[in-house]
């Protein structure tokens, strides 16, 4: 198969052009990555073969372009087996996963290539060619020089290759992983076949359930493992026993024994990051992953979960003490379960702050919640998104927005929106990219911008009707498109350092600070509509939203701590420590040391937890949540103290220390830039109702 008859080796014709999806079918991608990794190679081969002494242009330089087309096919790749994938595309994702990481273990353990890319960075470090670079240059030869190292380039002989070859089996596993996980999730349906098993449940919960249903060619609603579906159903559903299957089918996911059972990987996968820390000459897997973020070093991060953890608890058992109450009041006398935290809670909300998401949620059309954090960008960052209808993505439930400067000028990106539910998409919400911006491409004037998606997995309503989100669901549209921002907003240089591409317990600072303007009230009072009446959303409401904002906030940060703690826990062990042997036994353990209720439970147990499983970006990095937390909470502090969520020259500010600068300031320097000081942790503690 040639270029001329697979459409991911043909060049876009046009600037901000989408990849053929039309076209594009699994066999496409064998050929595509195997063209593509020939033509890196050969790119690497050339700088290696240059004549001339390493320097910045003819080494650093050229090898961040090298690798356009096998970028551009690994993007298409990921984000296709991530949201429309096929039992054919899972088949290619199983056989490609070890190839394409032994690629990259090849490139980034070739000792001629790190050779001249050590000689840059040995006279940066001399002081000899420091003078001639702009600090964006310095950070990306440094960011270069570490990638190599870490990828085992140091290593003697044996080692390197034993690395390389433990690179290729973490990634076979961490695919066997997500596609056991997405089996599970996309095989479970709870079936409501009449009005006794829907007791209790509202128009909006039934009218979901209703089209999970028509989706799945069922006649019967059903409720599926999306968190938008399920989370509701626990808190709404008189049924205590169907609200205690759904609970065990959502928390077991990748716990049924069979070939899709995760235990024995989640182990193998351990034991093998564990190798993967003694090779480098690490204690453990934790303090490998750690001394390349903003922590450094557990003892940094424990001290913050300890903090964090210590407050939660009691603040848990202040909220427990108000479910055992109404439970009381009502006459039920059952212990509390954790099948039950979310319906009590429910009726708590109800009571002490007459709040219902019944009762929001109407307000919350999706349409009008897009357009929110649109305007939002636009205010704060001068940018706005037109839809275009012309350019069709790899499903029709995706939208597409060019991205343009609101002064007028050429498109700066484009924007995917995927934004429902289905049997073929994983769950959660992420962002991610087919391009990302920056100024070192072999196009005319070397300049790619950026084509960046959001994927949310929102119940969808049924043809016709409008999808009502909750205030979590906001928030969580709002969170990813922060991090869309990121990425959309880049102006950086160079790829390695563009947008989203920053130290892992930085990356959710943009992200979880926008969420802050979709509860702003006057966004509120401009978006928040009433689908039917088109009635503002009452003041009456919104105090009772911002009332009730830190209600169960105990049990939230409980159960992510506790994912946290438990996440740190399995990475920390070393070479010399027993094997974990049972992963659900050592979770236990780990959270019966700590005291955590078992009503209140985790946000993520091992055998599902993604982050960490999936693939290694968030393993023993679980924690970067709160830490971001931490930068954003002080962060937003600045436009409270300006007098104004849309000051001016804060929003300005923020654009130009953190939005768009990527990796290629040193993180701390970052946002030091832009608030005059390192963050405090109190902003955060107040936010959660911890202080």
């Amino acid at each position: 198969m040639d270029a001329i008859t697979n459409p991911l080796l043909l060049d876009a014709d046009q600037a901000l052009a989408l990849p053929a999806f039309d076209r594009i079918r699994a066999e496409h991608f064998g050929p595509a990555f195997e063209r593509a990794m020939a033509l890196h190679r050969a790119e690497i081969a050339a700088i290696v073969a240059h004549g001339a002494p390493p320097d910045f242009d003819n080494t650093v330089a050229a090898f961040d372009r090298a690798g356009a087309l096998l970028n551009r096919v690994e993007a298409v790749f990921s984000n296709l087996t991530a949201s429309a994938t096929t039992p054919e595309l899972q088949a290619a994702q199983r056989q490609l996963a070890g190839p394409v990481a032994a690629h990259w273990s090849a490139v980034h353990q070739d000792l001629a290539m790190f050779a001249r890319i050590d000689a840059v960075h040995a006279g940066l470090q001399g002081g000899s060619g420091a003078g001639a670079l702009t600090p964006e240059q310095r950070r990306l030869v440094e960011r270069l020089h570490r990638d190599f190292q870490r990828a085992g380039a140091q290593l003697p002989d044996a080692a390197r290759a034993e690395f390389a070859a433990l690179a290729q089996q973490h990634a076979q596993l961490t695919t066997r992983f997500g596609q056991n996980v997405l089996h599970d999730e996309a095989n479970f349906t709870l079936p409501l076949p009449d009005e006794a098993a829907m007791a209790g449940l509202p128009a909006f919960v039934r009218a979901a359930a209703r089209q999970a249903a028509a989706e799945r060619g069922l006649e019967v609603p059903v409720i599926t493992l999306s968190r938008s579906l399920i989370v509701p159903f626990l808190g709404y559903s008189e049924r205590r026993d169907l609200r205690e299957t759904a609970w065990r089918a959502w928390v077991g996911r990748g716990e049924q024994p069979g070939e899709h059972d995760n235990r024995a990987l989640v182990r193998d996968i351990l034991a093998l990051r564990r190798r993967q820390a003694a090779l480098m000459g690490c204690a453990n897997y934790a303090d490998f992953k750690l001394a390349d973020t903003m922590a450094q070093t557990r003892q940094r991060v424990w001290a913050l979960l300890d903090e964090v953890w210590q407050r939660a608890v009691p603040a848990l058992a202040r909220e427990r003490e108000l479910l055992a109450a109404a439970m009381a009041q009502a006459g039920v006398s059952h212990a509390l379960e954790a099948w039950d935290w979310r319906f009590w809670a429910e009726r708590v909300r109800q009571q002490h702050y007459a709040l219902d998401d019944a009762q929001l949620k109407p307000y919350f059309a999706l349409p009008n919640m897009v357009a929110a954090a649109f305007e939002c960008a636009q205010r704060l960052f001068g940018i706005v998104l037109r839809r275009r209808a012309d350019l069709q993505a790899y499903h029709p439930d995706v939208d597409v927005y060019e991205v343009l400067p609101e002064a007028g000028g050429a498109p700066m990106g484009l924007f995917l929106h995927d934004n429902f539910s289905r049997p073929a998409k994983r769950s959660g919400a992420w962002m991610s990219s087919l391009a990302v911006q920056h100024r070192n491409g072999d196009a005319p004037g070397g300049v790619v911008a950026p084509v960046v998606l959001n994927n949310n997995n929102f119940a969808k309503s049924a043809p016709g009707q409008p999808t009502l989100l909750s205030p979590e669901d906001v928030r969580t549209l709002f969170h990813e498109f922060g991090h869309a921002l990121h990425g959309l907003l880049s102006d950086v240089g160079y790829r390695r350092v563009s947008g989203t591409r920053v130290l892992r317990d930085f990356v959710e600072l943009p992200s979880q600070l926008f969420e802050h303007w979709g509860t702003e009230r006057e966004v509120l009072r401009r978006h928040a509509r009433h689908c039917q009446t088109g009635e503002a959303l009452p003041d009456a409401l919104i105090d009772r939203l911002e009332a009730a904002g830190r209600f169960g906030q105990g049990y939230e940060t409980v159960r992510y701590t506790a994912s946290a703690i438990v996440d740190l826990a399995a990475h920390e062990q070393g070479e010399g420590d027993a094997p974990i042997s049972d992963i659900v036994a050592f979770e236990q353990q780990v959270m019966q040391a700590r005291g955590l209720p078992a009503a209140a439970g985790l946000n993520h147990r091992l055998p599902h937890f993604q982050h960490l499983f999936s693939g290694d970006s968030y393993a023993a990095g679980y924690y970067v949540y709160l830490w971001a937390e931490v930068l954003e909470a002080d962060a937003f502090d600045a436009f409270t103290e300006a007098g104004s969520a849309f000051d001016a020259a804060t929003a300005a500010r923020l654009k130009a220390c953190i939005y768009s600068r990527g990796d290629s300031v040193e993180p701390g320097a970052a946002f030091r830039a832009f608030r005059g000081r390192d963050a405090v942790i109190e902003p955060m503690l107040r936010g959660r109702g911890l202080i």
